[in-house]
């Protein structure tokens, strides 16, 4: 089981990813016809509850890491992929925090598909002069 506890043991952004990567297919069913089910739950009191912790805790960043503010919605991910079954017996796992974080749409399909071109890139480096078109005269 992945744990928000351990996966912040990874310090930069791409460790932490490759921690929680899933190396999914596009297509593949997760939850199918059931899909009814885990919509239900995020519309939940108990979940929605839940998920403002997390968003605190996470100061709404991109798999929790301080150089990655989420400048659009903020989506929950489950480090460990829920079953029909945990949504039907109201599995604790569903809303431990210690298995949950704050994801951006584009690292949650990265995640889901192993597609880490989608993820976000780190701001560049600016030197002086790096915009300048010619080489300043020494």
């Amino acid at each position: 089981m992945k744990t928000y506890q351990e996966m912040m043991t990874y310090p930069t952004f791409e460790e932490r990813f490759e921690f929680l990567r899933l190396k999914g297919r596009v297509g593949s069913d997760t939850f199918g016809f059931d899909r009814y089910l885990n919509q239900v739950l995020y519309r939940s009191p108990e979940w929605r509850r839940v998920r403002d912790r997390v968003i605190l805790r996470d100061n709404g960043c991109d798999l929790g890491h301080p150089d990655y503010p989420i400048g659009g919605r903020v989506i929950i991910h489950h480090m460990n992929p829920l079953t029909v079954e945990d949504i039907e017996e109201r599995n604790p796992i569903i809303f431990d925090e210690n298995m949950l974080i704050c994801v951006s749409h584009n690292t949650h399909n990265a995640i889901h598909y192993g597609d880490s071109n989608l993820l976000p890139k780190p701001p560049i480096e600016r030197r002086p002069n790096d915009t300048c078109p010619w080489k300043p005269q020494v």
